[in-house]
């Protein structure tokens, strides 16, 4: 009897032990990981059109010079002449209370036409299309176009006098105030609604359904999950108005030009008026130093009372 045994083939020689791959986490973000040269082309721009100026802005503070010749250093005589000034120190009153206005007429309306436009109302996107037209303008276009409709000889004051009174919107300090509130408060009302309506549509409905399971309506959806949702969105459209309303000019310079007297010469205007006006470049250099320094620390001061700097969650409202 015959046997036959069949044997395993040999292992095969030389075959490589196979690569470990690595981590898939780990390769992922090594592949997306943006390098340095990325960012070179917008490091360029920001180091050419906003920290050179900066500094050539500092440099010229300390200067003499009225736009001709060479600047002559006089220390911090410019300094010493702007905090002695008692137009700059009320335009810096002025500056102040534009810009609390501001945040106080446009944040409770943005919240409220951002948090309704982002949901599914009949009409809603027309309505909201239209709403957004002053967003597409410049400032200079806005202020010409109410400096027409408000003309106290050809606007609408002088139609309605009962309403208005003489019609001289622009002839008191209280009226000409509230004239550049409102003004600001029509334009940019729309940039902060749509900052409010990506957030609105940014929260999970999850939380809405549990609300309506639990009982809760529509105003305590709003007022206890909506705006809380909307934290980090409230933050950042606040330090936009603040550094928007520190730094208007265009408004000013169309609508009131600083009048009735100094009673509208905000701080940046009156930049204006010693630079470009009175050929006092250093003077006005040093008031947009101290615009740009109190811009800063403003919105420092809002990022760190809000807790907002201590923010890790990428999901709105979460800290």
């Amino acid at each position: 009897m015959t046997t036959q045994t069949t044997s395993a083939p040999p292992a095969a020689e030389g075959r490589r032990a196979p690569r470990r791959r690595q981590p898939e986490a780990a390769h992922a973000a090594h592949g997306t990981r943006p390098g340095f040269l990325w960012a070179l082309p917008a490091t360029v721009f920001f180091a050419l059109f906003a920290v050179v100026p900066l500094i050539m802005v500092a440099v010229l503070s300390f200067m003499s010079w009225n736009g001709l010749g060479s600047p002559t250093f006089v220390g911090t005589d410019n300094w010493s002449r702007i905090l002695d000034d008692p137009v700059m120190i009320k335009s810096i009153w002025l500056t102040l209370l534009l810009t609390a206005l501001g945040v106080a007429l446009q944040t409770p309306l943005s919240i409220l036409l951002g948090v309704w436009a982002a949901g599914h109302q009949r009409n809603r996107a027309v309505l909201s299309a239209i709403y957004f037209v002053p967003l597409l303008l410049s400032s200079t276009a806005v202020s010409v176009l109410w400096r027409a409709l408000l003309d106290p000889n050809f606007g609408i004051p002088a139609r309605m006098t009962w309403l208005f009174g003489d019609g001289n919107l622009f002839g008191k300090q209280t009226t000409a105030i509230g004239v550049l509130a409102f003004v600001s408060t029509w334009q940019f009302t729309p940039f902060h609604t749509l900052i409010y309506q990506g957030a609105a549509r940014a929260v999970p409905q999850v939380l809405y359904q549990a609300a309506a399971i639990d009982g809760a309506g529509r105003y305590r959806q709003f007022f206890h999950i909506t705006l809380p949702q909307l934290r980090t969105s409230v933050i950042t459209s606040m330090i936009l108005m603040i550094v928007g309303g520190l730094t208007t000019f265009e408004t000013v310079l169309i609508l009131t030009q600083g009048g009735p007297g100094s009673d509208t010469t905000i701080s940046a205007y009156y930049m204006y008026q010693k630079a470009f006006k009175g050929f006092d470049f250093g003077a006005g250099s040093a008031i947009a130093l101290c615009l740009v320094v109190a811009a800063t620390v403003v919105s420092l001061v809002v990022v760190r009372v809000s807790g907002y700097d201590k923010m890790r969650s990428t999901m709105e409202g979460v800290s």
